[in-house]
């Protein structure tokens, strides 16, 4: 953090308006500095890479190139990183988990009270996670359940089997061979009590594993 204790930021959507918007929030708060913004995830990534930020806002879709997970893991992985705090629309697990293995210190969804935000941003600076209620219950509940849990490549899977791909479209996607990917498909099946492709995905959607 900086010397003067003041939370340097940097704001990181591929959407202005979000932009203003965490602007207008987080530039009435005390100690709160806006340093800079990044329209694309690499734009955050060297952005981040300067010295001078102490949190990321990171949204997890910036359309073409490189998603926020993936730039949370390379912003995370240098020595002396800033915190990345996700800020995004989506709270699936397909979402949540790559994003909070990738390094990120927090994840609020943009519909939380400006006063979570800022709250969320100065846990993040002291390194403390933040996680939005709908994200933190599921998580306790992989703990509760973990047989019943998909894995993170089995969510992976069942996202793709949701954009209708066939196996072995997936198994291109996922660099995997048909044979893995069925059988991740018939694990999947048994832990959510289902037989089908299409009631997978509807059984998957209702429990928040893969976006709606």
């Amino acid at each position: 953090m900086s010397d003067d204790a003041s939370i340097r930021l940097l704001l990181a959507d591929d959407h202005p308006v979000v932009r203003a918007g965490l602007r207008a929030v987080l530039e009435t708060e005390p100690g709160l500095v806006i340093v800079a913004e990044a329209a694309t995830a690499e734009e955050a990534v060297a952005r981040a890479a300067e010295g001078d930020i102490d949190v990321v806002l990171m949204d997890l879709q910036f359309g073409k190139g490189m998603g926020g997970a993936e730039a949370t893991a390379r912003i995370t992985s240098r020595p002396g990183a800033p915190r990345v705090l996700v800020v995004t629309t989506y709270d699936s697990d397909a979402d949540t988990l790559p994003a909070i293995e990738a390094g990120a210190t927090g994840y609020l969804l943009k519909d939380a009270p400006p006063e979570d935000l800022a709250a969320a941003v100065r846990t993040a600076a002291t390194g403390r996670a933040t996680l939005a209620p709908t994200v933190a219950d599921r998580l306790m509940n992989r703990l509760r359940t973990p047989g019943t849990a998909l894995t993170r490549r089995e969510t992976e899977v069942l996202a793709l089997v949701a954009e209708g791909l066939s196996n072995q479209a997936i198994g291109r996607r996922l660099h995997l061979t048909e044979g893995t990917v069925k059988s991740h498909l018939v694990r999947i099946y048994v832990k959510l009590g289902v037989d089908s492709r299409t009631a997978a995905v509807a059984t998957a959607t209702g429990l928040g594993f893969i976006r709606r």
